[in-house]
């Protein structure tokens, strides 16, 4: 089966081709999503199969004021790309976030869940999946939260390099989620094609992660303590990693109190167990200390 991969160098992207070795990836200079022309073609050109859409504008805090250019790349794309596959029969993997909720209450959000952004990054995605889901492409959207990857710039990399320098951390305690290591979304998304290639009736959107909920705080904590567990020689206890809340940690763009997603429907129709999330965490230090990052 063929399978285009639109991005090259994201987190989800160098993932998906570890898992899809046989995949073709374009990165910016072959498929912009900022140029509708130049992905089109590119789509035309290659005919595949399945075209997964692991590019996006993930500047949560620069998107405020980069309105434009957020729903060119997370929603004016998503019609060129829908379009495009549509007309030759492919299926559409497209990745979208916890950041189309408003992070209101304690309980997790399910697919019926109404979306309420709080942010123009959020409103930018959730635009691209209503432009994809009306472009009569089959397709494949998974919501997903609190990415991260042995490379590249998130969360646990921060942490860990804060660790190193300093004796102490501050860390926001009152927004909860699930860690979701690109490894498991790659892996997944393979599953997920397969699953599909044999029933189109599957298509349509989901919530995707792991195993469990956490505050940053929390996996800040977590993933300390794996890390000395392991050998990394860090400045930080974990007992020295203080709770703070959001308040005292202002940011321009607002983040989701409650970034809990449902994931009973991806579970009982594809029948996958979603083991917890501390898991890839393990493995995720486990990676670190292999490559000599730790």
């Amino acid at each position: 089966m063929s399978v285009l991969i639109l991005g090259q160098t994201g987190q989800v992207a160098r993932a998906l081709q570890q898992v899809l070795p046989d995949a073709i990836a374009l990165g910016r200079a072959e498929a912009d999503l900022e140029k509708p022309q130049q992905l089109r073609a590119a789509i035309a050109a290659r005919r595949p199969k399945v075209i997964i859409n692991a590019a996006a504008y993930t500047a949560v805090d620069a998107a405020e004021d980069d309105r434009a250019r957020a729903f060119a790349v997370n929603a004016d794309a998503l019609d060129v790309i829908g379009t495009a596959a549509r007309e030759i029969g492919a299926l559409v993997v497209h990745y979208s976030t916890d950041y189309v909720f408003d992070g209101a209450g304690e309980t997790p959000f399910s697919e019926a869940s109404t979306p309420r952004p709080l942010g123009v990054y959020g409103a930018s995605k959730l635009a691209g999946e209503a432009a994809l889901q009306v472009s009569g492409a089959d397709h494949l959207i998974l919501r997903v939260s609190w990415v991260y990857a042995a490379a590249g710039k998130n969360f646990p990399l921060t942490i860990l390099r804060l660790a190193r320098e300093h004796e102490s951390l501050r860390i926001v305690d009152d927004q909860i989620g699930t860690p979701t290591a690109a490894s498991r979304i790659a892996a997944a998304t393979s599953l997920l094609i397969a699953r599909i290639a044999a029933d189109r009736s599957l298509c349509g959107l989901y919530h995707f992660a792991p195993s469990g909920y956490v505050s940053w705080h929390g996996f800040a904590r977590a993933l300390i303590s794996a890390a000395i567990a392991q050998g990394a020689m860090l400045k930080v206890d974990p007992t020295a990693v203080t709770p703070i809340p959001s308040s005292a940690y202002p940011t321009r763009a607002v983040r989701p109190r409650n970034s809990r997603l449902d994931t009973t429907k991806l579970r009982s129709t594809f029948h996958i167990d979603l083991s917890d999330w501390r898991d890839d965490m393990t493995d995720f230090i486990a990676i670190l200390r292999k490559e000599g990052h730790l």
